[in-house]
């Protein structure tokens, strides 16, 4: 029983890490679809359109997890080739998992 105990937690966190994985690489697939036109996607290319940031540096002018809700209302910037950002809750998950990890 002892023995149970933190094998089970180490399997939560095993499973819990492969699900956010998962979800990064669904992120990033949308990434390359939607965003890769003007921005760069990855941790070393530059953005295609000089005025797009990297999504790798959006963690430093926003906290992550604050763009939750800007995504599911509709994400409009003030730059007028960005079209309106909205996404379902489950891609909103995959996408905010991808940014974190470009943060690393």
């Amino acid at each position: 029983m002892r023995l149970i105990v933190p094998v089970l937690a180490i399997l939560v966190l095993f499973l819990g890490g492969a699900a956010d994985a998962a979800g990064a690489q669904r992120g990033r697939a949308y990434a390359r679809a939607h965003c890769a036109r003007c921005h760069a996607i990855d941790r070393t290319s530059k953005s295609r359109m000089r005025s797009a940031p990297p999504l790798r540096t959006l963690h430093a002018r926003y906290p992550i997890e604050g763009l939750e809700e800007a995504l599911a209302e509709g994400m409009v910037t003030g730059h007028p080739t960005m079209p309106e950002i909205r996404l379902s809750p489950d891609r909103i998950g995959d996408f905010i998992a991808y940014l974190k990890s470009l943060e690393r």
